[in-house]
């Protein structure tokens, strides 16, 4: 029998991004989808199929992700950001992964969409060295693993304002946890880097991976 899925989509308070993304979903085979919003932005929405599960949270990404996933059963977990797009490229890279890889956790290769600067194939190459090189994949990259890993890693750390995918990267690897590649494409929308400049969000996302890398890296103890 092939492994259950299930995808959390979590969403921070007026982001209607999920709404491009949940019609995208039906081709992934997953047996549970968790859209998870806020408790406000959760009482105004009416019109979800019948296989997606409305979970209404307190805002905070780390905690919406973990409700999610306490939300569904399923024996994978796929962590979505609400503004992803994915393609037949993409699927068929998630059930590649799942076969083979249940002691891992994958990430995909991000791409953007053509709504953001022209210089955008550089934050696309930073990515992948990043998280080929560095090994430091973060969560709109799709994280993908079976939930035995994530309850052995404790989710992600609600504690946290922001970094959490960062943190549980280095969580996983002090526990030993691989992070490898499924060797698909995912894609995200690059409309922040058009609306606050590309150079202005490259930075600040360069200090704060570096921040966060000196932070989380103390924080864990290598085995």
């Amino acid at each position: 029998m092939s492994p259950s899925l299930a995808i959390v989509v979590p969403a921070g308070p007026g982001d209607e991004a999920w709404r491009g993304l949940l019609p995208q979903l039906d081709a992934a085979g997953a047996q549970e989808i968790a859209l998870v919003l806020t408790q406000s932005d959760a009482r105004d929405v009416e019109d979800l199929s019948s296989n997606i599960t409305l979970v209404p949270s307190l805002p905070g990404r780390a905690r919406q992700l973990n409700a999610g996933a306490a939300a569904t059963c399923a024996d994978w977990l796929w962590f979505l950001h609400a503004d992803s797009h994915i393609g037949a490229a993409t699927i068929a890279g998630l059930h590649r992964f799942v076969r083979t890889n249940d002691d891992a956790i994958g990430y995909f290769d991000l791409r953007f969409l053509d709504d953001g600067p022209s210089l955008m194939w550089l934050n696309t190459l930073g990515a992948r060295l990043r998280s080929r090189w560095l090994g430091l994949p973060f969560g709109d990259q799709g994280f993908l693993m079976s939930r035995r890993i994530f309850d052995a890693i404790g989710g992600f750390d609600e504690h946290l304002v922001g970094g959490e995918d960062h943190a549980l990267v280095w969580m996983a690897r002090s526990l030993d946890v691989q992070l490898r590649p499924t060797r698909a494409p995912l894609h995200t929308s690059a409309r922040k880097y058009a609306r606050y400049g590309w150079w202005s969000i490259t930075r600040e996302h360069l200090r704060l991976t570096l921040m966060q890398a000196r932070t989380f890296s103390r924080q864990v103890s290598p085995r």
